[in-house]
């Protein structure tokens, strides 16, 4: 009898270049942030996707807790977004004492609903968050009309965006700003690490300032003041060179890994397809404007479906499939800090329904079909339902 293989839910991918950059970070003499590889990073970037300036963070979270800073919020300001998110989006906005406004999700791409986002806008609205869930990409045009008819900054949460598009635009590089993650689950990785777009050009200075601990010591490197001091509101934002240097590696083979993940991601979608048609579970929807990036793989079963069940199933058989986000709305902090607008019944539903499963680059055919074999046989049991 063959043993079973232990399935993570992640493994993290090295192109082979990661350690000779970082020998040669440490040979170029700074590990401090800000150096050769740092702007390497920041530079391709800006190129890719056509941001005013890109600037590196050591996290997600530090980028949206910039952004937040750069709205110029103030206590009692309500910024809008959805529930359904990881906790960084809303305590980014929280730190400056703005209200998060909660507003439902999208049945289909579980991203933020826009035609319930003008309803939410109050007189004390300052800012909406439009949340990229699993790289496919909100109604990017609909929210920007409406953040300008209302003077609205709009920031976009794209951290597992990256390389993913809306109608041939960069995720990211669309709202007035944006930021990734190169966190460890991510597609493109160092571990940790983000990254802030600034596409709002009249934010680049303040931004680098705010990123430099309130100092503009960028501008002082550049010659451009005779000595840098204290100038606003910051901290230090910055990632190590190393973080950079390793990133540079990723950023090399991002294209080969994207389309090796898109690959594994259409591998599930086309053995999922029996599961779906059965009406046990639904598959991910992208619409056709929106090319996401193969950064998750999730399943949202039937509500008869017992979740439990189906994840100890996995469990059982030495795999590691999760749900993904408790809703913020009804977290503590969420009923202490923010509130809701309207029903979030959608955001609910799928809280409860839907489990992520194992992918990252390198996962082969054979693991994603006993991941589905597994998921079958515990639908069956569950339900009744027939091979």
């Amino acid at each position: 009898m063959t043993e079973r293989k232990h399935i993570p839910f992640n493994w993290p991918y090295m192109t082979g270049k990661e350690v000779q950059y970082i020998t040669e970070a440490h040979r170029n003499g700074q590990l401090a942030g800000d150096g050769p590889f740092t702007k390497r990073c920041q530079s391709w970037i800006e190129e890719r996707t056509g941001c005013a300036k890109a600037l590196l963070t050591h996290s997600c979270t530090a980028a949206l807790e910039m952004a937040a800073l750069l709205c110029d919020l103030r206590p009692g300001d309500e910024v809008i977004m959805p529930s359904y998110t990881f906790v960084s989006t809303a305590n980014a906005f929280v730190l400056r004492g703005a209200v998060p406004v909660f507003v439902d999700i999208r049945s289909d791409t579980l991203n933020i609903n826009e035609n319930l986002v003008e309803s939410a806008i109050t007189p004390h609205t300052r800012a909406l968050v439009a949340v990229h869930y699993g790289g496919v990409s909100c109604e990017m045009d609909v929210l920007m009309d409406i953040a300008a008819r209302h003077g609205l900054k709009v920031v976009e949460d794209a951290a597992q965006g990256f390389m993913a598009t809306y109608k041939e635009q960069m995720l990211g590089s669309i709202g007035h700003l944006g930021s990734y993650s190169f966190h460890e689950t991510k597609n493109i990785t160092s571990g940790e690490g983000g990254c802030l777009l600034v596409n709002a050009p009249e934010y680049n200075l303040r931004a680098e300032v705010i990123r430099e601990k309130g100092t503009d010591r960028s501008r002082y490197f550049r010659g451009e003041v005779e000595k840098y001091t204290w100038q606003d509101v910051g901290s230090s934002f910055l990632p190590g060179e190393l973080i950079a240097a390793f990133l540079w590696a990723q950023f090399e083979k991002a294209e080969h890994i994207t389309s090796a993940r898109l690959r594994s991601w259409r591998q599930y979608h086309e053995l999922l397809e029996r599961l779906e048609t059965m009406g046990v579970l639904r598959r991910p929807i992208a619409p056709k404007h929106c090319r996401h990036n193969g950064h998750l793989y999730y399943v949202l079963l039937s509500p008869r479906i017992d979740r439990a069940m189906i994840l100890k199933a996995f469990r059982t058989n030495d795999i590691v499939a999760i749900f993904h986000y408790v809703p913020l709305h009804s977290s503590p902090a969420g009923l202490r800090y923010g509130r809701s607008h309207g029903s979030l019944e959608v955001t609910d539903s799928v809280s409860e329904r839907l489990i992520r499963l194992p992918l990252w680059m390198g996962i082969s055919i054979e693991q994603q079909e006993r991941v589905v074999d597994v998921l079958s046989s515990a639908l069956t049991q569950s339900q009744g339902v027939g091979t």
